[in-house]
């Protein structure tokens, strides 16, 4: 087998990351679990009055702090939102697991019963994404008030920030099958890159790289990896002009060292694989406007949120997953 195709191999197995064949029908199975989704969202928005589109986004955030955290269950259905017992039962409850609605709602439990079967049952999709809804409907209706809501179950604003962020995506998409991705340069361009996280850097303190820097010319165009939201645009003295974007499955990519931004480019705005965000430079380490201190590259880093934390992790083996279905889309 050639060195290559054993790397892209070997990133598939430990990534998770499935094969071609295998990708084209996890793909068709996802588009229809986020048909039935939508539906769930869509019927439970209209028995509580809260908006559809806020309910797809708690769940796609807290279907992905599940798979990014092991001290919770893993999903088992279509909605990835999980109660954790002492909520759903109460905290006073002997029984963690409670399915009994009355009892429940003695003892101050959410869990509630949605699907009509007279049980109010932790495992039911339904029952879960009714009482998930109902608790932020106790706060009143309009986005406003679903945000305090919102704030008090989690109590941490870069959660509800997230959330918030991954509603917008969906409105301005009008659709769940966000998977889409694309690699941060356009391919047809000279580039070229290799594993450079965790490696050390010197200027303005000792500390580690972390991404994983693509090198081109000045003015390559810089492209949105994923479907998110621009969080932050401006300067930084290690990045120079960067772009930071929080993507529908908790993650923030950086794109650092610009020459400059898309014209059009501003915080809150919602962008989709593959479109423009700004052109590969050499700015920072420095006050705004220091460039050419090092070759012009773009830093690309990725960091995951878990619902407790943020940590970097290493983009690189993502980068040759992208680049290789760039290429392949460029070849149909």
């Amino acid at each position: 087998m050639k060195p290559l195709r054993c790397i892209i191999l070997a990133c598939c197995l430990l990534l998770a990351i499935p094969l071609p064949a295998q990708a084209a029908a996890a793909m068709d199975e996802e588009a229809a679990a986020n048909a039935k989704r939508l539906q769930m969202f869509k019927k439970t928005g209209r028995q509580t009055r809260i908006s559809w589109e806020l309910l797809a986004a708690a769940d796609l955030f807290e279907h992905n702090v599940r798979l990014s955290r092991r001290d919770l269950p893993k999903q088992t259905g279509l909605i990835g939102l999980y109660i954790p017992p002492e909520r759903w039962s109460g905290p006073a409850n002997p029984l963690p697991s409670d399915d009994n609605p009355v009892r429940i709602r003695l003892f101050g439990g959410i869990g509630k019963d949605g699907n009509g079967d007279g049980r109010a049952d932790p495992k039911s999709d339904e029952d879960v994404l009714y009482s998930y809804a109902s608790f932020l409907s106790q706060y009143g209706r309009g986005l406003e008030n679903s945000k305090i809501g919102l704030w008090d179950y989690y109590q941490r604003d870069k959660s509800v920030g997230i959330i918030l962020g991954h509603m917008k995506v969906i409105k301005k998409t009008g659709h769940l099958n966000l998977a889409g991705r694309s690699f941060p340069v356009p391919i047809r361009y000279n580039y070229s890159y290799r594993s450079t996280w965790g490696d050390a850097r010197g200027w303005g303190g000792r500390r580690i790289h972390e991404g994983t820097d693509v090198f081109a010319d000045y003015g390559v165009p810089v492209l949105a990896t994923s479907y998110g939201v621009v969080e932050m645009k401006g300067w930084n003295r290690y990045g120079g002009w960067r772009v930071g974007i929080r993507d529908v499955r908790n993650t923030y990519h950086y794109y650092g060292h610009l020459n400059g931004f898309a014209k059009n480019l501003r915080e809150g705005m919602v962008v989709k694989p593959g479109e423009v965000i700004g052109s590969v430079g050499s700015s920072g380490y420095g006050p705004p406007g220091t460039a050419g201190k090092f070759p012009p590259h773009l830093h690309y880093g990725m960091y995951k949120d878990n619902g407790r934390t943020e940590y970097s992790f290493d983009p690189y083996a993502y980068l040759r997953i992208w680049e290789r279905g760039d290429k392949k889309k460029r070849k149909k």
